[in-house]
């Protein structure tokens, strides 16, 4: 593996990354899997469960350096990644949480971030006390916390109702676009992708490798219906292909 960051752009290539069972059978997750972003695009990857997408982003994030390939990310550049669980520490509040990720954040932009996701009044609430939908929206703000360069979201809005999911979409959108960062987003949810992303990277089953990408026109408020759904059958077509 090979890691290097000089300008302001992600580029990945996986070439090989396979995990080892406890009888020492080689399983291969993702092979000859290629993508890039540069700053200010948010990139969605799509595929079928279990091929390998949450592997990604922990080669991403700095997480996992086991593999063959190399990966370019922005010199000097912060990460900010939510999980597809909060993750947050019970025994700490909703605020501490966010500063512990963030030590370095004004007031005024803790209290700006809080207020953007609407969790002025949860500062001081535990876990515990929060909804799902609240905790998740603490995991975004503990990311955008640190000023990232780079934003890996793997599946922020999953067990979420679709008016909830919708919502946080809309404020996730706007944060995105307030910021020039290179994002990373793992769905399931085709809208989801379209209504987030710059590009869609289609994958395959698992060994994981790109099948297509997909450009999505902007601004992406003024799509019509038909677009969105020459868009879902185009990715629709990828996958069969893949």
């Amino acid at each position: 593996m090979s890691r290097a960051g000089d300008r302001a752009r992600l580029e990945a290539r996986v070439v090989d990354k396979s995990f080892r069972t406890a009888a020492g059978q080689r399983v291969p997750v993702i092979a000859d899997l290629l993508f890039a972003l540069e700053q200010g695009e948010t990139g969605a990857l799509i595929g079928p469960s279990g091929c390998g997408k949450s592997t990604l982003m922990r080669i991403l994030a700095g997480l996992d350096g086991d593999f063959d390939g190399s990966l370019h990310v922005p010199a000097n550049g912060r990460v900010g990644m939510v999980f597809q669980e909060p993750r947050l520490l019970p025994w700490r509040s909703l605020e501490d949480n966010v500063r512990l990720a963030a030590p370095e954040a004004s007031e005024a932009e803790i209290a700006a971030l809080f207020a953007a996701l609407g969790l002025a009044d949860h500062r001081a609430h535990f876990p515990g006390e929060l909804s799902i939908g609240l905790a998740r929206r603490a995991a975004l703000a503990r990311a955008f916390a640190v000023r990232p360069t780079l934003l890996l979201l793997d599946e922020p809005f999953v067990s979420l109702d679709a008016p909830l999911a919708r919502q946080l979409q809309s404020d996730l959108a706007k944060l995105v676009e307030s910021q020039a960062m290179i994002t990373v987003l793992v769905t399931h949810d085709v809208d989801e992708a379209i209504g987030l992303a710059d590009r869609l990277f289609v994958l395959s089953a698992r060994p994981a490798h790109v099948v297509g990408e997909i450009k999505v026109k902007s601004p992406r408020a003024a799509m019509n219906d038909e677009a969105r759904k020459a868009i879902r059958a185009r990715v629709e077509a990828l996958r069969d292909a893949g």
